[in-house]
């Protein structure tokens, strides 16, 4: 059967991941692979945008990659590749900021945010990004991009200057992709308040011992208003059950709903119940990743045929995307 389309989606070098980029983003890629033409990008020219040392950039980038793979991102099936070794999308990025409107840049919102995040750092290449993110998708013509509503006026940005670039040069050289809007999980840290984030240091990594995950998640706030082990409390706001029917079975997920409103279980032993299922549930992905991990300078060498392989798409694109120009 032919696969749908091409979906291309990148992600900013984190290093190790946690249960949120997990439920978000890598368990969407590895369902995707089956029924698309799937190309993915650790995207590091991105990440310079915000960063003010590159000292972790190389194993925050392998990494992310060691967690992918373990994560059942196939090289087999899809393109895995880092951003900077295919040099085409910067020119793009050149070229398709001649047809964006700094307008346009500077009223979107995540524009805004990171203003407000890091006043002191305003360069050139924050204003651009979307104008990159749109040569990404464009440079390898994806037609479906996966992405959460909130990520939509990007996309929205990007089929907008595919469309000017088309309508300039009088051609149909790059393609409109479509959103797939997928329901992300918003997975919420172990302070039961904002979003699960390295940053916060609220997160709990995939690859943690079973040791670390114990603690992280006896860490984990729960029902703010149950003070004490007799007390009722209420699993509809409590981050703990939101795990717990994520990782554990619809049978201890009915006990836990049933016995937390009337004090039959407390807030300790829903944790250990949580830590333990998490544990389980994460230790094939262990067990693969450290196999991974083994064998650095072979997981080096699929990032460099990845390479090769977008290398190929992006080449035929920039010649079309040059011819439509009248570049000599």
């Amino acid at each position: 059967m032919g696969k749908k389309g091409r979906v291309f989606s990148g992600a900013r070098p984190t290093g190790r991941q946690h249960l949120g980029n997990y439920l978000g983003a890598m368990k969407n890629y590895v369902a995707l692979q089956e029924d698309y033409d799937c190309v993915y990008s650790v995207v590091d020219i991105h990440a310079l945008t915000t960063m003010e040392t590159t000292q972790n950039l190389k194993s925050n980038t392998l990494d992310m990659v060691l967690d992918w793979l373990a994560a059942g991102m196939d090289p087999e099936k899809s393109i895995i590749f880092v951003q900077s070794h295919v040099p085409e999308v910067m020119e793009l990025h050149t070229i398709l900021s001649m047809v964006t409107p700094l307008g346009k840049l500077t009223d979107l919102p995540t524009f805004k945010d990171k203003v407000r995040e890091q006043p002191h750092n305003i360069n050139y290449g924050l204003v651009g990004y979307p104008v990159l993110m749109a040569a990404d998708i464009a440079l390898y013509k994806a037609d479906t991009v996966p992405v959460g509503v909130d990520q939509a006026p990007h996309i929205e940005f990007t089929r907008e200057v595919v469309r000017s670039f088309n309508y300039r040069y009088n051609c149909n050289v790059l393609v409109e992709p479509q959103m797939k809007v997928t329901e992300f999980p918003k997975v919420i840290g172990i302070d039961g308040q904002q979003k699960m984030s390295k940053s916060l240091d609220n997160h709990i990594e995939m690859a943690s011992t079973p040791e670390e995950m114990n603690k992280r998640v006896m860490m984990m706030v729960t029902d703010p208003q149950r003070q004490r082990r007799s007390d009722p409390g209420n699993p509809d706001v409590c981050n703990v059950f939101s795990l717990h029917k994520i990782f554990s079975s619809p049978e201890e997920v009915k006990m836990i709903d049933r016995e937390c409103r009337i004090a039959g279980i407390g807030c300790v032993d829903c944790k250990k119940l949580l830590a333990k299922n998490l544990n389980t549930h994460l230790e094939p992905f262990r067990e693969r990743r450290a196999e991974f991990e083994k064998h650095t300078e072979d997981v080096v060498d699929m990032l460099n045929d990845g390479a090769k392989r977008a290398s190929v798409i992006a080449k035929k694109t920039m010649q079309e995307v040059r011819s439509a120009i009248g570049l000599l």
